[in-house]
């Protein structure tokens, strides 16, 4: 399915844009910066001149016990990690679950989907109904944005997993139903970087007592 610049536009106004006031939707607009082409599709370009310079994807000192390839997930300060050599890593921004729906432990990614199609769990649906059965890979409201990363523990799915999102200013905050969101740019550079067979580490952070 090929969107035009008109039909995408439009997609992007019902993902939740409409309905702000007019100055929260004049704030927002001001995170995206043009289109790009990918695979057939588009997605909104983020504008990372608008995006506090700490959420940039970045090389960073990072002491881990981890293996080298391991993806880390810091929930409590919202990072990903992909664990480089030599105590370095690859960091980006990330938004994480909302409280009572973070999910933390071990995984491995075992599917890989590019303009994945979104379907709603069934206790979404019952969280927020009206909510359509599916929303086909590449459209212009679909959540996932460009690529998705499956996690799967002991050999099933647990529902979460790494994607894109249509909120760039979402990142750095608890925000979603408990999967991990990237800027499109961000999610597409880590698709490439993690393959089948990837290990995560979502980590768990207990407060220290008072």
């Amino acid at each position: 399915m090929d969107l035009t610049r008109r039909s995408f536009s439009a997609g992007i106004l019902a993902t939740g844009l409409t309905g702000l006031a007019a100055p929260v939707f004049a704030q927002r607009s001001t995170y995206f910066k043009g289109i790009e082409d990918d695979n057939g599709f588009r997605y909104r370009k983020t504008n990372f001149d608008r995006v506090d310079p700490v959420w940039h994807k970045q090389i960073v000192k990072y002491f881990s016990s981890e293996s080298p390839g391991t993806i880390v997930v810091d929930t409590r300060h919202h990072f990903l990690y992909m664990i480089y050599k030599n105590n370095t890593a690859l960091r980006y921004g990330v938004g994480v679950g909302k409280e009572g729906f973070k999910w933390y432990g071990r995984a491995r990614i075992d599917r890989r989907a590019l303009w994945p199609r979104w379907t709603p769990p069934p206790e979404m649906h019952a969280r927020t109904p009206g909510l359509p059965e599916f929303v086909e890979g590449g459209a212009p409201d679909n959540p996932l944005g460009p690529r998705a990363l499956y996690l799967y523990a002991n050999g099933s799915d647990t529902g979460y997993r790494l994607h894109g999102t249509l909120e760039p200013w979402s990142i750095g905050k608890d925000v979603s139903s408990g999967c991990i969101r990237m800027f499109p740019e961000d999610i597409i550079d880590l698709y490439q970087r993690a393959p089948n067979g990837t290990l995560v580490q979502v980590l768990e952070h207990i407060a220290a007592p008072a």
